[in-house]
């Protein structure tokens, strides 16, 4: 809320914050401070919006799409914190709020809204902790640590999955329709984002992740399809839809397509993006993120299909692709990375090219291991030859990266239709899903072919399932999708055992001979090298360490951490983690 006033709410409120269910305490509340106050309730609310997280360049170091191998033997055991929720103390909050606004003397209007609010907020933190664990105990009071019984047990998956909705259903109800770009609470929760949520949920709840023996037919799948419709139909009729350019969805703040935003303004809220994303020698520092080969062969061709089918008009065999991989790709490929001899006006640099080659490149962009060069690269655990444009604001000169302040987008209409399609397919309704997979790819800019199938082969339902998910990894790219998209179609063993690569360029000359480093130089000063000077070879990144993603099947389900079953003895470890609680739905 970029001309929100935020009040110290924090002065007003809490002695001692901690989790429930950790039994050590309970904080203590004044409501009269509080819930007689419009504004300061609005406040009290106001700090709970940071549990909608901000921009993360780092979000998809799960997947092949950023480098660095994150999934390591044994990265998650029951005994450490890594991927552990169990946010107690946050529902906590959420339910005094829920209790505390209906007992102070505030309009109905703000008590109705404040509660939509709420309620979708314990929807949504509850969300997460079944997404990671399955079902957990689903508290709705505040509890009493001297009258209540705070050794709670876990509520089935399937218990949590009903609470969840009926809160969702009841906030859906209490919100207004939709908040208007112009208002001052835009950027608060509304109605259409929690239709599409409660559509999100249910397509998890259909998922095989959580039906592992009966993915794609189970009952639940009817029920998602008639809530994912149900959002898609209802938020294209409140105006919603994709902008015209990919290259908007975020930096055009406030267009058609953001269903939710967390809005950032400098000074005030920033985010941590540019900074991570850009060349070093642009930034404050090394790129934090940077996009891989393997990520790059996976965008399509402009035609829809990709590289390596030889149906494809742009057809080029493995090495081919290698020494040309910049030519005729899907557009949102040029709009998402930044590749060796691209030109990359960052900073306001008119014509600049970007390089990565070693000992032409500056050291803080550099990635390879030519030997001419006479100087390592310090960049080979981190770097890949690439960087991510999307997103990106090019305008901000290198002091000022750190003043990124463009709304982070939690959810767009893309992901609202591309849900749909998924249940839509899933329950008989190929030609919806279709329509919407066409949608998108005309928009990217894909041709539509003869057929007006933009490329996609998508005879069967099995074909229109994994046309979907492809659509997905590309138009979501660097978004935080793709793990957790394979996680819930139990699709995991596509990332288990699979290693990383990036590309070195070696500037050559017209016969193809490696060009002498010092004339590379002064060309590369003038902006005068262009792709098509360089010759290309992969190298494994990282190049020391970890080397290969390791992902077993029990991590569809995290564990319980141990000292939560050790201060709650009724709280269930999950099967295959040494307990006896189911998390599925069967």
């Amino acid at each position: 809320m970029k001309n929100y006033i935020y009040p110290l709410l924090m002065v007003l409120l809490f002695v001692r914050c901690t989790d429930v269910l950790d039994i050590d305490d309970i904080n203590n509340y004044s409501p009269d401070l509080v819930w007689n106050d419009a504004n300061l309730a609005n406040a009290y609310m106001t700090n709970l919006y940071p549990m909608f997280g901000n921009w993360n360049t780092g979000a998809d170091r799960t997947s092949q799409q950023i480098a660095g191998i994150y999934w390591y033997a044994d990265r998650i055991t029951i005994s450490n914190g890594e991927y552990k929720n169990w946010n107690y103390s946050r529902i906590r909050l959420i339910n005094q709020a829920l209790i505390d606004v209906n007992a102070g003397s505030l309009e109905q209007e703000v008590k109705d809204n404040i509660t939509g609010q709420a309620l979708f907020m314990r929807a949504f933190t509850y969300f997460g902790m079944i997404n990671y664990h399955g079902g957990v105990p689903y508290i709705k009071e505040p509890q009493d640590r001297y009258e209540d019984d705070l050794y709670v047990a876990r509520n089935t998956t399937e218990e949590c999955f009903d609470f969840l909705i009926e809160d969702l259903d009841q906030a859906i109800a209490l919100l207004p329709e939709s908040i208007g770009t112009a208002s001052g609470d835009y950027g608060r929760i509304d109605a259409a984002f929690a239709k599409a949520f409660k559509a999100k949920v249910l397509l998890y709840k259909a998922s095989p992740q959580f039906n592992p023996s009966n993915p794609w037919n189970n009952a639940y799948w009817q029920e998602a399809y008639q809530a994912n419709k149900d959002a898609y139909e209802s938020l294209k009729g409140l105006g919603y839809g994709l902008v015209d350019d990919y290259s908007d969805i975020a930096l055009s703040e406030r267009n058609p397509e953001v269903v939710f935003s967390v809005i950032n303004s400098y000074p005030n809220k920033t985010a941590a993006w540019d900074h991570g994303v850009r060349p070093g020698s642009e930034s404050r520092g090394p790129a934090s993120a940077c996009p891989t080969w393997e990520y790059v062969q996976e965008f399509p061709m402009i035609d829809g299909k990709m590289y390596n089918d030889p149906s494809s008009e742009y057809y080029m065999t493995e090495e081919e692709f290698l020494q040309n991989y910049w030519e005729n790709r899907d557009p949102r490929f040029e709009k998402s990375i930044v590749w060796n001899g691209k030109i990359y006006e960052v900073s306001g640099k008119a014509g600049k090219r970007q390089y990565t080659s070693l000992g032409i490149a500056h050291e803080l962009d550099d990635f390879g291991i030519n030997p001419k060069a006479a100087t390592n690269s310090t960049n080979l655990d981190r770097y890949t030859g690439f960087f991510i444009l999307k997103n990106s604001l090019l305008n901000l000169a290198q002091p000022e990266v750190q003043q990124y302040d463009v709304d982070y987008v939690v959810m767009r209409f893309a992901e609202v239709m591309l849900n749909y399609a998924e249940a839509a397919n899933e329950t008989g309704d190929q030609a919806a899903a279709i329509s919407i997979l066409k949608e998108i790819r005309e928009r990217a800019g894909i041709m539509p072919g003869e057929d007006g199938l933009f490329g996609m082969s998508v005879g069967s339902r099995e074909e229109v399932r994994e046309a979907i998910l492809a659509e997905r990894n590309i138009e979501f790219s660097f978004e935080g999708h793709r793990f957790w998209d394979l996680r819930r179609l139990r699709m995991l063993d596509r990332l288990d055992g699979t290693s990383k690569h990036g590309v070195e360029a070696i500037a050559i000359e017209a016969d193809g001979e490696e060009q002498p480093l010092s004339e590379a130089r002064e060309l590369a000063n003038t902006y005068s090298l262009v792709e098509e000077n360089f010759k290309y070879s992969l190298l494994q990144v990282p190049r020391s360490g970890v080397q290969v993603s390791v992902l077993p099947e029990t991590y569809y389900f995290f564990p319980i951490q141990q000292s939560i079953i050790d201060k709650n003895n009724n709280i269930e470890q999950n099967m295959n983690w040494g307990g006896t609680f189911n998390p599925t739905l069967e």
